[in-house]
Formats: structure tokens, C-alpha cells, sequence
């Protein structure tokens, strides 16, 4: 058996606020945009540059317990690992577009790496790993 996680869902409070956010910020890339009238909502699906391997679902809270949620869907911990080839280029280009950094770069054992909060306060890690790790 083989088995890969390709999609997760992320709960935002309006889809392009967040379409906004994730293209425009950290320049992932918008896959699908679709619209689903009959369940009033989009399937909204992006991806991190440079692969289509792992997605997100923009998916926009409806309900009192979702919208609670938004921003906090792992109680205060890093929700989030985004992986880079370069993070002191991605850390300088967040910085130039208003990202707001938790935790300034550091190195760690398996390489550097930095948080950083989306539009709604969900905690990412930013990280470069180390080639010998890998």
C-alpha cells in the first residue's frame, strides 16, 4: 500500500481576503477556484510554489465552533511546516510584504528555521533543513 497526504483544510473567515494572503504574501499558487451555489460556498485549493504535491483547502467557516476556530485550529501550537531552499530569501521577501514574524530565524540542529503567522494568527514554521539530514 502507498499511501500520501496531498490536501489539507485550513479555515479562513472569507476566501479572498485568503486568496489574497497566501498568492500575494507567500506566493503560493492559486489551483482551483470553484464555485458550489448549491452549498453556498468555492472550493478553493492553493499550493506552495514550486509543487502541487501538498494542497491546501481555503475552506471558509460557516458555523458558531468553525469560526471559533479560525486562526487557532491547533490550540497556540505551529500548525503549519513549510519547507524552503532558501530561507533567508524568504524570510527578507515576508518581511518586504508585512508577514508577521513569531519568531525571528534561527539554527537548529536539522537546519534554520523561523515562525511566522498567517492573515488569522495560524503559527507556521519556515525551514530550511540541512542537506546532511535528508
Amino acid at each position: 500500500m502507498q499511501q500520501s497526504l496531498f490536501q489539507i483544510a485550513l479555515l479562513v473567515k472569507d476566501y479572498d481576503e485568503a486568496i489574497e494572503f497566501y498568492t500575494q504574501k507567500l506566493s503560493f499558487r492559486l489551483l482551483e477556484d470553484t464555485e458550489i451555489p448549491a452549498q453556498n460556498k468555492r472550493w478553493v485549493v492553493i499550493a506552495p510554489p514550486g509543487t502541487s504535491q501538498t494542497q491546501i483547502l481555503l475552506a471558509r467557516a460557516s458555523r458558531p465552533e468553525q469560526i471559533a476556530r479560525i486562526g487557532d485550529q491547533t490550540g497556540g501550537r505551529v500548525f503549519l511546516f513549510l519547507s524552503t531552499d532558501d530561507l533567508m530569501r524568504d524570510y527578507q521577501q515576508m518581511l518586504a510584504k508585512g508577514v508577521s514574524i513569531v519568531r525571528e530565524p534561527e539554527q537548529q540542529a536539522y537546519g534554520k528555521v523561523l515562525v511566522f503567522a498567517d492573515l488569522y494568527g495560524n503559527q507556521w514554521d519556515l525551514i530550511e533543513r540541512n542537506l546532511d539530514l535528508e
